[in-house]
């Protein structure tokens, strides 16, 4: 398991104005490049594969928001593995959630005595994430370890484990990488987070 620190973004990078976009009446501003992104995930693949590879595990995408994530983590993976999907829904097309998680897709792999590695692209509060490993007990894996590329400390409210985080980032709405707004923005290859 993961072990380390996280690295953390404390700051939008302003310094380049030309470089924002403008969404929905709001300014995001480059938060992390494509190259960092890659870097990292390399680097959380690099930890999966050394307590993975002997295992075959079945990662799960949880959609939409981790798709690309998780895309390229299982590929620079790079050992035997299971994917599959599973797509919930708490945010609708709004920037903040409604407090409410819903299943609309479950995995169809059997789990049972498998070990399972859950992939998400960002926890805030965290309650997405506690559904999920709820769920996921039910069908009794022999483990579950989850994996963030982005995680927002100080927004966590539930007592979610994370096993292997990407990046601590501001508590900014983020789009990019597979984040969207209103279903948009998923296919930018940055990740830029909203101004104050």
């Amino acid at each position: 398991m993961a072990n380390g620190s996280v690295p953390s973004v404390s700051a939008l990078d302003e310094s380049d104005k030309t470089n924002e976009l403008r969404i929905d009446g709001m300014t995001f501003a480059p938060l992390l490049s494509p190259e960092r992104i890659e870097a990292r995930t390399r680097e959380l693949a690099d930890e999966l594969r050394r307590d993975y590879a002997d295992k075959s595990p079945v990662f799960v995408c949880v959609l939409n928001g981790s798709y690309l994530f998780f895309a390229d983590l299982t590929r620079a993976f790079g050992e035997p593995c299971e994917v599959d999907f599973l797509k919930i829904k708490s945010y609708g097309n709004a920037t903040t959630s409604s407090g409410v998680v819903r299943m609309i897709k479950d995995v169809d792999a059997k789990l049972e005595g498998r070990h399972v590695v859950l992939v998400e692209d960002v926890v805030d509060s965290g309650l997405s994430l506690t559904f999920l490993l709820e769920h996921f007990g039910r069908k009794k894996p022999a483990s579950i370890r989850t994996v963030s590329l982005l995680r927002k400390p100080t927004a966590l409210t539930y007592d979610a484990e994370i096993d292997y985080i990407g990046f601590d980032i501001p508590e900014n709405y983020v789009v990019g990488y597979g984040l969207d707004i209103a279903q948009r923005y998923r296919n930018l290859s940055a990740i830029y987070a909203a101004k104050e």
